[in-house]
């Protein structure tokens, strides 16, 4: 059931992604944004962001999979580097510029800021702590780093839900949504850690 929702919300997550090809400056989003899409820095980190979506998206979810990491180790840990490469190389680094630049002011801007910093800060973790061979703690890290890159779905679903439930203004919902998008996630990632550490303990 998991893997078909996280399908479905790809395959939107994919439509909105072939709005962009070919390049263009006034469709869907960048309708909002036509104050900087002259803004070189802005706009390179926007396509950026946009079309390395999927590839994070589609290896993280690998990442979770204990039979690929079981039968294919060499695949598991190809693919744990292309997602934390591209984090922390290519998207992460762009989310971070477009972050200054968000709708909805300081508020906003801020909730993006501290996610791409905790994005980054997570992933890197998870690495290092598979460098040193600390499994459980790797675990925990790319657990927290995931959610934060689920928050690329997530963020457009309390955009739907907050819609059709509230009459709060457009702008007052963005600002919610800037912190639910990734907030929520953290929350149920820490949820889901403390229950593995309980079960590990109960085992011993």
């Amino acid at each position: 059931m998991l893997l078909i929702i996280f399908g479905w919300f790809c395959w939107l997550m994919l439509k909105i992604v072939l709005l962009y090809t070919p390049l263009q400056l006034n469709i869907a989003f960048l309708q909002l944004k036509q104050d900087y899409v002259d803004i070189p820095a802005w706009r390179i980190s926007f396509f950026v962001h946009v079309f390395s979506s999927m590839l994070v998206l589609l290896a993280g979810f690998t990442q979770f999979s204990s039979q690929l990491r079981q039968q294919q180790p060499r695949l598991h840990r190809a693919m744990g580097y292309l997602y934390v490469l591209i984090i922390l190389l290519v998207t992460g680094p762009a989310g971070l510029i477009m972050s200054f630049y968000a709708n909805g002011g300081w508020l906003a801007r801020v909730a993006f800021i501290v996610l791409s910093v905790l994005w980054m800060g997570f992933t890197a973790r998870a690495t290092y702590s598979a460098i040193k061979k600390d499994f459980t703690a790797h675990r925990h890290w790319m657990i927290r780093s995931f959610a934060l890159t689920l928050s690329a779905l997530t963020l457009r679903m309390w955009k739907v839900v907050l819609a059709t439930i509230t009459e709060m203004p457009p702008m007052t919902r963005y600002r919610l949504i800037a912190w639910l998008g990734w907030g929520v996630n953290l929350l149920l990632a820490e949820y889901l850690i403390r229950k593995s550490r309980q079960r590990s303990m109960t085992a011993a």
